[in-house]
């Protein structure tokens, strides 16, 4: 019996989920994508870069256009609002238009940037950015050559848009309530981002609250108020994270958790309804550190899970066992300030310990490549290890050019639950003009093996 999958969303997880069902299902069965925006499978991770002007045109960020989609046999529908699930009747209800009836439903509707209640938020002259549309709309109004920019949030895309700034030549103030700039990395390492910042002209205003929005007779924003001051500001854009969208779900009854991400099974079906998916930023996902669901938003993830639940998808219809599954994350994630780069995996100390664990936290300063050579970099390597079985519990870098991708390692030993002891002994590769003879990750960890004797 033919069946029709619709799929809600066509970023990364929506058209992940649509290509891998129309390579999989027979041709007798439809698949429909309904995106309200106007691209498909784009790159909002690249958007910081297309402000700053790295990347030159938003179609370089588009890795598959609708075109190309649609020659792929899939029925996508561009500028189409879903405004209602029916997981009883099973039908999605369309603005302006009848409704579609599904056998099987994906919801990939993605994440929303956190727009606080505070005053003047929705005025003119303030944006988020997370679509290609958001940032065409900070792209023009930047071209007005605005006096005065303040970015809101310091967390990966307050400093992604922060540095877009400082290379489009705009006097920049970053504001953040948090002590240091990504508060998600160890302070001290905080403060290295916060006077590289300093150094490039930024003015950083941290363990400062925003109170409130100034806008003027025609409703755009004039400035920023905290409780101390009132900055002056003819752009502002927030980055202040995002949060699942997830209101289709809500409306129709499905589990919600961190965030408000949807709650879903290991082969990415949503608990309790079983005709019904979800996967990307729409979703939480389990720490494999902790166990606990969280929502961590990121296009590597959606990817994956995609995958996943195309393959559950294909089982259910063709009556065969499923061979995916999402197994969840560390918490991996990397970025970069001018020429610091910065990344982090796992659990920070504080964080482990908060879960329950006994943490041991080191810190280490070593180079990118043997001293010897010319010009070498420095970089600081954070590791945590649990005193009681000496597992990897996390790690952090912050350093100068080819420090940050070394994380990798780190992330890998702890999706394979290494110790401190195994990371000393992994094979990694060494010849000085790339590394020391002793990888900077096992600097660290030889270091740890000392912390615990």
């Amino acid at each position: 019996m033919t069946q029709r999958v619709v799929v809600i969303g066509g970023d990364a997880a929506g058209m992940t989920v649509a290509s891998a069902l129309r390579r999989r299902l027979p041709q007798e069965h439809e698949v429909v994508v309904l995106e309200r925006g106007s691209w498909t499978s784009y790159s909002a991770c690249g958007i910081p870069y297309w402000i700053s002007g790295e990347v030159r045109a938003p179609e370089a960020l588009v890795a598959r256009s609708v075109q190309a989609h649609l020659d792929n046999g899939i029925d996508v529908r561009m500028g189409v609002d879903a405004t209602a699930i029916d997981p009883v009747a099973r039908t999605v209800s369309i603005r302006d238009a009848d409704d579609l009836a599904y056998d099987r439903l994906v919801i990939a509707t993605g994440a929303e940037p956190v727009r606080p209640d505070i005053p003047g938020i929705e005025g003119a002259g303030i944006h988020g950015v997370q679509t290609l549309d958001d940032g065409q709309a900070l792209i023009d109004g930047l071209a007005k050559r605005p006096d005065k920019v303040v970015v809101v949030g310091s967390g990966y895309v307050g400093l992604e848009i922060a540095e877009a700034c400082v290379a489009r030549g705009f006097d920049t103030t970053v504001i953040d309530r948090s002590p240091t700039p990504l508060s998600i990395i160890e302070p001290h390492l905080g403060e290295q981002v916060a006077a590289a910042m300093r150094k490039h002209g930024i003015r950083l205003l941290a363990d400062t609250g925003v109170t409130g929005f100034a806008l003027d007779d025609e409703g755009r924003v004039s400035a920023v108020n905290t409780a101390d001051e009132s900055i002056e500001a003819d752009l502002v854009v927030l980055g202040l994270g995002v949060t699942a969208r997830s209101a289709l779900a809500a409306g129709a009854g499905l589990p919600l958790g961190a965030k408000g991400g949807i709650v879903v099974d290991e082969h990415q079906r949503v608990a309790g309804f079983d005709d019904v998916w979800a996967a990307g930023d729409c979703v939480v996902t389990k720490d494999r550190l902790t166990g606990d669901l969280i929502h961590v938003p990121l296009g590597t993830h959606a990817n994956k899970q995609g995958m996943v639940a195309a393959d559950s998808i294909v089982a259910d219809v063709l009556g065969s066992t499923p061979r995916l599954t999402f197994p969840g994350v560390v918490g991996t994630a990397i970025t970069k300030f001018c020429a610091l780069e910065v990344s982090r995996t796992g659990l920070g100390e504080r964080q482990a310990r908060d879960v329950g664990f006994d943490p041991v936290a080191v810190s280490i300063e070593t180079t990118n490549f043997a001293g010897y050579m010319p010009d070498p970099e420095m970089m600081t390597v954070v590791m945590i290890a649990d005193r009681a079985t000496r597992r990897l519990l996390g790690a952090q870098i912050v350093g100068g050019e080819d420090s940050a991708l070394r994380i990798d390692v780190a992330a890998t030993a702890l999706a394979a639950g290494m110790t401190i002891d195994d990371i000393v002994m992994l094979d990694l590769a060494y010849a000085p003009p790339f590394s020391s003879v002793w990888s900077p990750i096992q600097v660290a960890a030889r270091a740890a093996v000392k912390a615990l004797g």
